[in-house]
């Protein structure tokens, strides 16, 4: 899953990122209002968490962005603003859930697992390829029952393949969302990481899934 993270400090940013980025999420990070608005224009994510204390743009206004362009995205705030008054004025701009700080990482990892819950359909949280299946919730992955063991930059590329399956993706749209970078021609990193998950997902079983189309880019499906 793709979350943004709004925080400008520095400490606590890479704090939230070290540890989402162990539970497997993909995260990209923007360090003020205007960036933050620009990133929801451009990009789909799962789960926006937001400081209030921004600068450009305070993060009131980040909401209503937010809400008036993407009313269902799910947005945990959290914020060293711990005031009710300021708590009922961002449950009420949209906000699904608001945490203070100092917080516990662990308490923040379980209010997001839980709103990923309740805001995604069965279908979007639980994705199947034949006999792999991922659980984006519980960040899981199994094939034919067997788990497999994936580091969180490998889950990512493996959601975003399955999220297309049946569809050839190009190094460059996989550079763009698992990475967030621009291509380029001279790395082969993508092709590293996918023989990495060629190992763990399809080594053992007679039928392979990830799928090369030559000169063009990857997709995992079974055989037609």
């Amino acid at each position: 899953m793709r979350v943004l993270l709004v925080e400008d400090d520095q400490p606590v940013a890479s704090f939230i990122r070290k540890g989402l980025e162990a539970e497997h999420y993909a995260l990209d990070l923007a360090r003020d209002g205007a960036e933050a608005e620009s990133l929801v224009e451009g990009f789909d994510y799962d789960l926006v968490i937001l400081d209030l204390v921004l600068p450009s743009i305070d993060g009131f206004e980040v909401l209503k962005h937010i809400r008036a362009r993407k009313p269902l995205l799910p947005v945990v705030v959290l914020t060293a603003r711990s005031r009710v008054e300021e708590r009922v004025k961002g449950l009420d701009l949209g906000a699904d859930d608001y945490v203070t700080k100092p917080f516990s990482f662990r308490e923040l990892a379980a209010r997001i697992r839980a709103l990923l819950r309740r805001s995604s359909r069965p279908a979007e949280m639980v994705l199947r390829v034949g006999d792999l299946e991922m659980n984006r919730a519980e960040r899981s992955v199994k094939r034919a029952g067997r788990p497999l063991n994936l580091t969180p930059k490998e889950f990512a590329l493996l959601e975003y393949l399955m999220r297309n399956a049946g569809w050839c993706v190009t190094r460059a749209m996989i550079i763009e969302h698992v990475w967030n970078l621009s291509f380029d021609t001279m790395t082969n990193v993508v092709d590293v990481y996918i023989n990495y998950l060629r190992k763990k997902v399809d080594d053992g079983f007679e039928r392979k899934l990830i799928r090369t189309t030559r000169g063009v880019g990857y997709r995992i499906g079974e055989e037609e």
